[in-house]
């Protein structure tokens, strides 16, 4: 299994692909071809594009959640579908699969919508959807998680963003943050892209929906940006336990939590360009 990183906040020195806070993935498995996020512009497209991937030989795209920095994407690859149509060249239409309520508009303090600006109705007419708060498989070794229980108390962050919900505006508990988990003969692998609902809540249930404790890599935004200290003790206790093989905690990771983190894991650099192999 290949994990390619189109798009993170950070570059590595060297590689002159383009970043921007988000998150973009490929990953590779068994002849099947994962598209995990789409970033927040087509940065992830053109860095496709400099690396000689083709996205228009995609199985399945898969969205972590419904926040700009991860969908705001889907606008791209649309016009990269579109064109192909038009140019006559040949593609695999994918399907999109990610949590019901990931078309759900999104508003923050000061911000009219920070949620996914396509709808349902325009985004079905073109890519085939399959949305589910359950697990589901995609391959024989990967895992769509669904709706993850929360269980660490650590890990709850207070409400700040608002969804719309059946024309009510309600706190947005982010119900819909998921992530994809992999099976390898080493371990899993966990792929995330914010972890709103808890970076060791995502691993706990990983773990039971693979019915396997052994971790090769957890890889993604871990969503401690200046967190409180209870949580980042929990995080560090947790991580100091789990005995993970490796580490890439980026995007919404801050560096003091990184440090932290490098003291109980073996933490490893994200960048752009990055491209890892699990056996």
């Amino acid at each position: 299994m290949k994990l390619t990183v189109l798009l993170d906040n950070n570059t590595l020195i060297d590689r002159y692909f383009l970043g921007e806070p988000g998150v973009s993935y490929l990953i590779e498995e068994n002849g099947k071809r994962i598209l995990f996020d789409t970033g927040y512009s087509d940065a992830f497209l053109r860095n496709a594009q400099k690396m000689k991937i083709d996205l228009l030989d995609l199985d399945h795209i898969v969205l972590s959640h419904g926040h700009l920095d991860h969908t705001w994407g889907l606008d791209a690859l649309i016009r990269l579908y579109t064109e192909a149509k038009i140019e006559g060249l040949e593609y695999i239409e994918p399907d999109v699969i990610a949590h019901p309520l990931i078309f759900n508009s999104r508003t923050y303090p000061g911000l009219e919508e920070i949620g996914t600006l396509l709808c349902y109705d325009k985004l079905s007419r073109i890519l085939r959807l399959r949305l589910s708060d359950k697990p589901l498989w995609l391959t024989d070794n990967i895992v769509f998680l669904g709706e993850i229980p929360r269980v660490f108390d650590f890990e709850l962050d207070p409400l700040e963003s608002k969804i719309l919900i059946e024309g009510k505006e309600i706190d947005d508990e982010l119900a819909d943050d998921t992530a994809l988990a992999i099976k390898t003969k080493n371990g899993i692998v966990v792929v995330t892209g914010c972890s709103h609902s808890g970076i060791c809540n995502i691993i706990e249930y990983a773990k039971k929906i693979c019915n396997d404790d052994r971790i090769v890599d957890v890889i993604g935004g871990f969503h401690l940006l200046n967190p409180p200290e209870a949580k980042i003790k929990g995080t560090v206790d947790y991580f100091s336990k789990l005995n993970a093989r490796e580490v890439h905690a980026c995007h919404c990771t801050d560096l003091d939590s990184k440090i932290a983190l490098s003291g109980v894991c073996e933490l490893k650099e994200v960048g752009c360009g990055l491209k890892i192999e699990y056996q």
